[in-house]
């Protein structure tokens, strides 16, 4: 069983990175990286326990630069960084680890060849994925949980897995589980009442949306963010 390594504590907050969100379409690559390095920073201020650096249509050059600033910038801190299924950059850029879609190498190959205590993580949407991978992850992302910003549906336009088959999944692990997908303030509680060990969230840990025709960045102090979203989770609803 591979020992997770993310820093202890009653939540795990896993942020997850979009440059594109966070500064807008319109955003040049300057811009964008400005403002995420922005949010980087606010995160790393709050406490938050994992940054993981999901930017896909990245080339591996910029993805590089962009991974080496964070760990930089993470260095020294609670807070650990992992790459969004660039196994390679996340290795030649002394990240703390690698998260895998569903659709990747199989943690078991990842475990293989990476150096001891790095961290893998995995996406799973079914029980059966959760029991089957749960050996070589440090830890899983379950969703989507409840519909999102972006899209109602959840992988390949299935419904949402809701509570229920959040609960399901974090039964079936044996190792943490965050839940990801529409996760918000209101619904941290109903997460922890589901049996995740945290959260994995975009939108949560970004300003509101912006109006028509906005133009500038969605980075902002996040230390509330943290504070109320842990009060929340130790105080668990009824999940539903």
């Amino acid at each position: 069983m591979a020992t997770a390594r993310i820093p202890e504590g009653p939540l795990i907050l896993h942020l997850i990175t979009d440059r594109r969100r966070l500064a807008g379409e319109g955003a040049d690559w300057d811009g964008a990286r400005r403002c995420l390095l922005d949010q980087v920073s606010h995160a790393i201020e709050a406490g938050i326990d994992v940054l993981q650096i999901r930017e896909r249509d990245l080339e591996a050059a910029d993805l590089a630069r962009l991974v080496s600033e964070i760990v930089n910038l993470a260095r020294g801190t609670r807070c650990r960084v992992v790459v969004n299924d660039r196994l390679d950059v996340a290795l030649a850029c002394a990240a703390a680890g690698v998260h895998l879609r569903a659709d990747s190498i199989s943690p078991s190959a990842a475990r293989a060849i990476v150096p001891r205590g790095f961290l893998i993580g995995r996406s799973v949407h079914a029980p059966e994925e959760a029991g089957a991978v749960a050996a070589d992850v440090d830890y899983l992302i379950a969703g989507t949980v409840w519909p999102t910003e972006s899209k109602a549906a959840g992988r390949d336009g299935t419904a949402p897995i809701g509570p229920e088959g959040l609960a399901a999944i974090a039964r079936a692990a044996g190792v943490p589980v965050l839940a990801v997908g529409g996760v918000t303030l209101d619904r941290v509680s109903r997460a922890a009442a589901s049996g995740a060990a945290g959260v994995a969230a975009i939108g949560l840990f970004m300003g509101p949306p912006p109006e028509p025709g906005w133009a500038g960045c969605r980075a902002i102090a996040l230390e509330d963010t943290v504070r109320r979203v842990r009060a929340r989770f130790d105080t668990p609803e009824q999940a539903s």
